[in-house]
């Protein structure tokens, strides 16, 4: 028997004046988009920004429905907008913002989310940053959906 501990990496910066300029700009787009979200049952808004190596900004916000398992994330609906718009484009960035004022820590995508994030990741061949951060304050960087997701599921799996 082996114990492994399985871990990664993060930076915690504490504020958003911390972030490169574009880091900036990204978050800024995010916070536009989570005013625009669809939450009348949870209330809980969030917002998801995105940079492509094309330079596009591709936006998302969370779409509840009151047959609940049909609503969609904010990181979802972003990255399927740009790579419906997009499909050759590259993600570089991705910044997540919400409006849970009670939670004084960002809030990660959740378990769906991190496994297409991982999914275009492991399509472009290239990892890209997750920034997260909660309705002010400290941000989290993540370096790859990889770390949120360290018991992968991906295509190549589907070929063996």
């Amino acid at each position: 028997m082996r114990r492994i501990n399985v871990g990664f990496e993060y930076i915690e910066l504490d504020q958003l004046q911390e972030c490169p300029s574009e880091i900036q700009e990204l978050f800024e787009f995010a916070k536009k988009a989570m005013e625009n979200a669809y939450a009348p049952y949870s209330k809980f808004k969030v917002g998801a920004a995105l940079r492509l190596d094309n330079g596009e900004i591709v936006i998302g916000n969370n779409q509840e429905n009151a047959a609940y398992p049909s609503g969609l994330c904010a990181e979802r609906v972003a990255i399927f907008a740009a790579k419906s718009r997009f499909p050759n484009a590259k993600i570089l960035n991705l910044a997540i913002v919400t409006n849970a004022k009670k939670i004084e820590k960002p809030i990660s995508p959740c378990g769906s989310c991190r496994q297409v994030l991982l999914e275009y990741e492991h399509k472009q061949k290239a990892v890209f940053q997750i920034y997260i951060q909660g309705k002010d304050g400290a941000i989290v960087q993540i370096n790859s959906a990889g770390d949120l997701l360290p018991f992968n599921f991906n295509s190549d799996m589907l070929h063996s």
